[in-house]
């Protein structure tokens, strides 16, 4: 009995068994599916001008994640309507009741019972709204997540910029003196290794002398005292600072008051105006600079980033929603083994096409997992090229020149597989190194000591055009001066005691030294040898310290003589040793 009732409702369904046989079988069902397509075009329409009137304005660029989730969120809100409206039609206007009734007959006169939702056309309809519901929501939920896990990161980041901010003892473009309005700073009850206890004493009378103090940082690069919070949380009147900060810039540049001398306008692809977290971004990448509206030209933010490998948050949409489409795909009742199946040759012919580009990203997430190297650190490959890492993709990786003279090119998988020297991992400092012969009329500890004053001048009056010092140093000078430092003083891993003198050989006609001093990267060495030779060229003129020249001669002169010429310098070059030391050169050989 049940085989012929399921014969009998097969003879009634076997012309609904495809979507296009279901649409000819009513008129009002092709109504119905007209008005489902017009829906679909009618939201997709709604959407775009939507998604367009939210990208023009404000909170797009003051709440740019708050902005993303109200663009998706508003597509399944839509369906929802589409939906809600389609099954209003089928049930006000009884578009299946005919098929419904029959099916009805049929099964009332059978013993056994039949889900008749599972055979009928109207069954078959309210799947394929449920498909495009599911499929809608699925795209929503599948762009919802990258959003939270965006949010959660440039949290992250903006937890950094307040720990820099905390250090730095507030920005440039703060509001007054913020930082000292969120923290007060509490001397040490000891005096310090590296201060005399007259001067500490001294300094903690004044206002002025307990900024020094604050300021102050021991041999070791370690800040004295410490700071009490004066509000409940700092963290949040920062974050309200910086998004007032924010809006201030956000106004001068729709006003017109900013470099470029006329209204910037939002919601262009090319963006004028950066969003509060590429304002961020671009504040972080050039160290904390105020940001100048208008200062840079339209799409620079973009074309700055074009191309930039895509992280787990941008790929993670396309497998969420693959997976949703693969679900809608079985509820249908397709044998997914039988679809791997038939799919299987052209997977594997693809793989084998896409063989070196699976290899690059692999390597590409190795890299990127194990830290062998990251964008803006400084390596040197196996083939002798030596240059910055300026940005690693899925399928090359770009090598700046250190000098900036040319990009390497280079396929990510043959990265995996070279030897690599990283100048940069947790070190990036670089040594900046000058050499000078003498005459063997000069004393090698007064020279010694000379050359340590040239390399003390360099570690000041060395700076580029922001007047930051080039060398790297426990403490900037900036801060003898109760200036803030310029970050000379930053991110320094290893212990370092510079300036360095050497002296290196006995030359056929000079004693050979060497200074060294560290600078902060590759580029910077050769301003600093160039200023050290100058400084150098000046301190062994002040001081008669001779410099030979590279020749061979019968020598004739009257060597007693020029002995007593350049003892004429024994006093003044006696006081440079007494003054500056000979750097570490003879200590541990008995001598005080």
């Amino acid at each position: 009995m049940a085989e012929e009732i399921i014969d009998a409702v097969a003879g009634q369904t076997n012309q609904f068994q495809s979507v296009s046989e279901l649409i000819a079988s009513s008129e009002a069902l092709q109504v119905a599916f007209l008005v489902l397509i017009v829906g679909i075009i009618a939201i997709v329409s709604v959407y775009r001008i939507f998604s367009k009137w939210v990208n023009s304005q404000k909170f797009r660029y003051a709440r740019p994640h708050l902005s993303r989730f109200v663009r998706v969120g508003v597509l399944p809100f839509f369906a929802i309507i589409l939906i809600t409206s389609m099954n209003a039609y089928i049930q006000s206007f009884d578009v299946f009741e005919e098929a419904r009734n029959e099916l009805e007959e049929i099964i009332t006169d059978a013993e056994d019972s039949i889900d008749i939702a599972e055979v009928s056309p109207a069954g078959t309809f309210a799947k394929i709204l449920n498909s495009i519901n599911i499929l809608v929501i699925g795209y929503s939920i599948a762009h919802l997540i990258p959003i939270a896990i965006n949010k959660r990161e440039k949290s992250n980041e903006e937890r950094e910029d307040y720990e820099a901010w905390k250090e730095m003892h507030g920005f440039k473009d703060d509001d007054g003196d913020l930082f000292h309005k969120l923290f007060k700073w509490v001397p040490p009850v000891n005096t310090p290794e590296d201060i005399s206890e007259e001067d500490f004493k001294k300094h903690l009378e004044t206002e002025e002398g307990r900024k020094i103090l604050e300021g102050f940082r021991t041999t070791k690069g370690l800040p004295i005292g410490s700071h009490e919070e004066l509000v409940k949380n700092p963290f949040e009147e920062w974050k309200e600072s910086e998004r007032r900060k924010y809006l201030d810039y956000f106004k001068k540049c729709v006003s017109g008051n900013n470099q470029s001398g006329k209204k910037l306008k939002t919601g262009k692809e090319e963006e004028e105006i950066y969003p509060i977290d590429t304002w961020r971004e671009e504040k972080r990448l050039n160290g904390y600079e105020p940001i100048v509206p208008g200062g840079r030209p339209p799409g620079y933010a973009t074309r700055k980033r074009k191309n930039l490998p895509k992280s787990i948050s941008q790929i993670l949409p396309i497998g969420i929603f693959i997976a949703v489409i693969v679900g809608i795909i079985s509820w249908w009742g397709v044998d997914l083994i039988v679809l791997a199946t038939a799919t299987g040759g052209l997977a594997i012919g693809i793989g084998l096409a896409l063989q070196e580009t699976m290899q690059n990203y692999f390597a590409y997430i190795l890299i990127r997992k194990d830290k062998i190297f990251s964008e803006g650190e400084r390596i040197l490959l196996d083939t002798g090229y030596n240059g910055y890492v300026h940005k690693i993709t899925p399928r090359v990786t770009y090598v700046r020149n250190a000098l900036n003279e040319s990009f390497a090119v280079i396929p990510t998988r043959q990265l995996v597989n070279s030897q690599i020297i990283n100048y940069s991992k947790e070190i990036k400092m670089v040594p900046a190194i000058v050499e000078v012969g003498v005459s063997y009329l000069n004393d090698p500890k007064q020279v010694a000591a000379i050359l340590v004053k040239v390399g003390k001048r360099g570690m000041e009056e060395i700076v580029d055009d922001k007047l930051r010092h080039l060398v790297v140093q426990l403490r900037c000078p900036y801060l003898e001066e109760n200036k803030p430092s310029c970050g000379c003083d930053k991110d320094i891993h290893v212990d370092i005691a510079q300036p360095v003198v050497r002296f290196n050989q006995f030359n056929d006609s000079s004693l050979d030294f060497s200074l060294w001093l560290y600078v902060r990267d590759y580029g910077a060495q050769f301003k600093a040898k160039t200023e050290m030779r100058m400084i150098m060229y000046e301190e062994f003129k002040k001081y008669d310290i001779r410099i030979p020249w590279p020749i061979r001669t019968v020598y004739q002169g009257d060597e007693k003589r020029e002995q007593e010429e350049i003892d004429k310098f024994n006093k003044d070059r006696d006081g440079v040793i007494d003054e500056y030391g000979i750097g570490d050169i003879g200590r541990g050989s008995g001598e005080d």
